[in-house]
């Protein structure tokens, strides 16, 4: 079978891309063509190395864990007739090590699996010859949902990475704490992809018995258990060539677990009690508030399904880290609960902003229904707001604009002194400094358009 060949109209550099997961090509491929490069797509090293002899690429970029001819051996072989080809590897953390030695043997470079679109941009740019650090395109007909508040540039470019990612077919682990907005982004990427005129059926694993669960996304037959009356159809099967979201995956049993990493690899599956299999061609987007990287090292969680579900990886910030974000969402919430009729007061405003919100979204529209209740739907006050929220304002000192500009200039040192002891490793900086991903890259891209050397040599 051919190659899958996909063109832009543009005559930027051509790229070879492979991979033997098809969610992964195919995040690879949308993201890189919107970016003004042609791609080319094969799903073996076998077939990677026949591309390659009969065309003309810029670049390589391939998966290193592949069925037959794993990536650096594809690699190897390509050099013998390639040899300055540009080609990037992408590895799960557990190969990194092995990635490391393969630059001993010409690879250009490792980037290791979530993909962070930011650098493997700046890559391919390095390699291809574009000029680096140009911004990334974006789809100019992806628009928000009125219902949906993005004020913050940490918010704007969570969603940015989402319209890339949401025309690709690859699954997507949304991160973040209770109450950030995980499954409002789930909303907004299957609105966004091909699939929006399937069902995107909603699972929420922590709320539903473990005992049940498996019937819940799989099905039963009738008398497949006590209390299995009838055959019941279950979420995969629901969501057919839609979307199904899986909300707290954290939560399921190594066994669940287990069943559901044939369904990510295969798209097939049995109801309880059937020896029928059945197939979905279902997208999965997963979500945890839970780091599953110390899931995973503490056996807690699946490392294959880890790394089958994180394609790609969306970590939404929390609030007191998005705070351009607190003002627009509260009145949001007041005009839904009066119809616009009511709003607060500028002392409710300092309130708001100052309190820390460890509930995330979801605890400030909860202040804000009470505020509403308490107010009888007119002018929200201090007083109507929970007392946890108007004490932090009540006790903190005004702050000074010279404050916060010097706290600006410590937080930027603090950044760039934790980049640089950890060589630029952007994922060991963020766990340094305690923030996100998503949050430190914002910054570093802010840090480098003002001129200061976020970027190893």
């Amino acid at each position: 079978m051919p190659p899958e060949t996909r063109k832009n109209g543009s005559k930027g550099p051509r790229i070879l891309i492979v991979d033997d997961d098809p969610g992964q090509r195919s995040l690879l491929d949308s993201f890189l063509r919107s970016q003004g490069f042609e791609t080319v797509t094969a799903a073996s090293g076998e077939k990677a190395l026949e591309t390659l002899r009969a065309g003309d690429f810029s670049m390589m970029i391939s998966d290193v864990r592949m069925p037959g001819l794993s990536g650096l051996e594809t690699m190897r072989l390509a050099r013998q007739e390639h040899a300055v080809l540009p080609i990037l590897l992408v590895t799960a953390y557990a190969d990194i090590r092995e990635a490391v030695g393969a630059m001993r043997d010409g690879a250009l470079n490792y980037l290791a699996k979530p993909i962070d679109l930011d650098e493997l941009l700046t890559t391919v740019q390095q390699a291809t010859g574009i000029t680096a650090h140009a911004p990334m395109k974006f789809s100019a007909d992806r628009q928000l949902p009125a219902h949906v508040v993005a004020k913050s540039p940490l918010m704007q470019a969570v969603f940015h990475d989402a319209s890339l990612i949401a025309a690709s077919e690859s699954r997507i682990l949304i991160t973040g704490e209770s109450g950030v907005g995980k499954e409002v982004l789930a909303d907004v990427i299957h609105a966004w992809s091909a699939r929006a005129g399937g069902p995107l059926v909603k699972v929420n694993c922590a709320a539903i018995p473990e005992t049940l669960l498996e019937s819940e996304l799989f099905g039963h037959e009738k008398g497949a258990f006590t209390g299995a009356v009838a055959q019941r159809i279950g979420r995969f099967e629901v969501a057919k060539d839609g979307t199904i979201f899986l909300d707290e995956v954290a939560d399921m049993s190594p066994p669940l677990q287990a069943k559901l990493l044939r369904v990510t690899q295969e798209g097939r599956f049995h109801r309880v009690g059937s020896n029928t299999e059945l197939h979905t061609n279902a997208r999965i987007l997963a979500a945890t508030n839970r780091n599953l990287d110390e899931e995973v090292k503490a056996g807690r969680f699946r490392e294959d399904l880890f790394y089958r579900l994180n394609v790609v990886e969306l970590n939404i910030p929390s609030l007191r880290e998005r705070p351009e974000d607190i003002l627009p969402l509260a009145s949001a919430f007041i005009a839904e609960f009066t119809h616009g009729k009511a709003r607060f007061s500028s002392s409710v405003a300092d309130c708001l902003t100052r309190y820390s919100w460890p509930g995330n979204v979801r605890e400030l529209r909860n202040s804000m229904e009470r505020a509403v209740l308490l107010s009888q739907g007119e002018l929200v006050l201090p007083e109507h707001l929970p007392a946890k929220v108007r004490a932090v304002s009540e006790t903190a000192p005004a702050a000074e604009p010279q404050d916060a500009q010097r706290l600006g200039e410590i937080e930027r040192q603090a950044i760039i002194q934790t980049l640089q002891k950890h060589d630029f490793n952007r994922t060991e900086t963020a766990k340094a400094l305690g923030i996100s991903r998503r949050a430190l890259i914002y910054k570093l891209q802010r840090f480098r358009a003002e001129g200061y050397p976020v970027d190893s040599a």
